[in-house]
């Protein structure tokens, strides 16, 4: 089947990751479906070849949204899933993470063909046109990923053979909030917490801090068909 042909639903389409891979769906001949959290997927997927998964970043029941996502897909006889997660998703101390990393068993478990992607914190949520001010080590070390490059990823993956039952780690370039920060010609500090922004927000920004969240770039620049 080629790809003019195909009809991709997106359960939580509709927002900026959703978009992103519309576009690039768009780009490569596909009709992509974009359907909201509220959706009936069972309705909405049938005759879809595939779905694209995306939950939002801090739901507080990934794994149940997630499950009864695939409950939909399996009965619109929706055969191909690509989920959405997380670079380093089994991490304790980051509850939203644990719950992408729940999210992947489903899927794995889900009898359904299958592939995950985990991709990096995005390069877009850097506003670098003045000085960055963040909750933790600007120093830290990051896998940064680009969001249309992300897209790019995913409509590969949904359109193209070879890979079934992979899970890729994606990541545009390696550094650290300061290091971009500089190359915009600006500069970068940390801000002391907490953020105000709840329990799920410290505990990431927490680790980020002793942390980062390291990512390696090869693997999204294999698929891109580029040279690392």
């Amino acid at each position: 089947m080629g790809a003019a042909q195909v009809r991709i639903a997106i359960p939580g389409g509709n927002g900026v990751t959703g978009r992103a891979v519309r576009a690039a769906l768009r780009g490569r001949g596909a009709d992509a479906v974009p359907l909201g959290r509220a959706d009936r997927v069972r309705d909405a997927a049938a005759g879809c070849a595939a779905a694209y998964l995306i939950a939002p970043n801090m739901h507080p029941d990934e794994p149940a949204l997630v499950g009864g996502w695939l409950d939909g897909l399996r009965a619109a006889g929706v055969g191909r899933v690509v989920y959405h997660s997380v670079a380093s998703p089994y991490v304790p101390a980051m509850p939203h993470h644990l719950g992408k990393a729940r999210s992947e068993d489903l899927v794995r478990r889900s009898g359904l063909r299958w592939t995950i992607l985990q991709p990096g914190a995005y390069l877009q949520n850097l506003d670098l046109s003045g000085p960055v001010r963040v909750p933790y080590d600007v120093h830290a070390p990051f896998g940064f990923a680009d969001l249309a490059e992300i897209a790019e990823v995913a409509a590969t993956v949904l359109t193209g053979p070879g890979h079934e039952g992979a899970t890729y780690e994606l990541a545009s370039r390696t550094g650290t909030v300061a290091q971009l920060a500089a190359e915009a010609g600006t500069t970068a500090e940390r801000v002391p917490g907490p953020s105000g922004r709840g329990a799920w927000f410290d505990a990431m920004f927490g680790y980020y801090d002793a942390h980062g969240l390291p990512a390696g770039t090869r693997t999204l620049d294999a698929l891109l068909g580029r040279a690392s």
